[in-house]
């Protein structure tokens, strides 16, 4: 019996703890494909942010993908629609966040939508987001929709591809260590 205890201790200090809830920096470039016509979707509900917490000044990070959004920009392939980069805590618990840009009219903004990230070995992620027509009334006219979801890798920048609406993605640990840096060559 000695032996079981001591082998369960054994086994929770050597086992892979759960991922805690750890602080991220989420950087996201939301674009349109130009050459893929748009497809225009029923207009965006009033509570598109439903059980979302928006992203506070004091979350806001300055983007660090600026060369991207200048290589898309010079091309006439895309639109850079939003950028933007904030920080927050991941966990294997499921968070959802409100991300809007541009005159709130009547609770409805040009772009709105919302990002859910759940941490694991990759990040789930599901996004959410219409590129709204207001009209001079403050009413929501057309709608473009990127609804789509993926297992993003840390680190790294994604491409979550919707056909006419795409959404760059990248999260990054802060509180992890930088990775190693792989050696030019491999000693023999």
């Amino acid at each position: 019996m000695r032996l079981f205890r001591s082998l369960t201790l054994l086994i929770t200090l050597i086992a892979p703890t759960a991922f805690a809830d750890d602080l991220y920096q989420v950087e996201m470039i939301l674009v349109r494909q130009n050459a893929v016509p748009a497809i225009v979707s029923r207009a965006a509900p009033e509570d598109w942010a439903a059980g979302a917490q928006r992203v506070g000044p004091d979350a806001q990070r300055t983007p660090s993908l600026k060369s991207e959004v200048d290589k898309l920009t010079a091309s006439s392939q895309y639109t850079v629609l939003l950028h933007k980069a904030w920080q927050q805590t991941l966990g294997e618990t499921p968070t959802k966040v409100a991300i809007s840009d541009g005159v709130e009219q009547f609770g409805q903004f040009p772009i709105e939508g919302t990002l859910e990230m759940k941490l694991g070995r990759f990040t789930d992620v599901g996004a959410d987001f219409w590129v709204n027509q207001i009209d001079a009334n403050g009413l929501v006219t057309a709608s473009e929709r990127l609804k789509q979801d993926s297992h993003t890798k840390n680190g790294q920048l994604n491409f979550l591809d919707n056909g006419h609406l795409g959404l760059l993605i990248k999260i990054t640990s802060l509180t992890a260590p930088a990775p190693r840096p792989v050696p030019d060559e491999i000693p023999d």
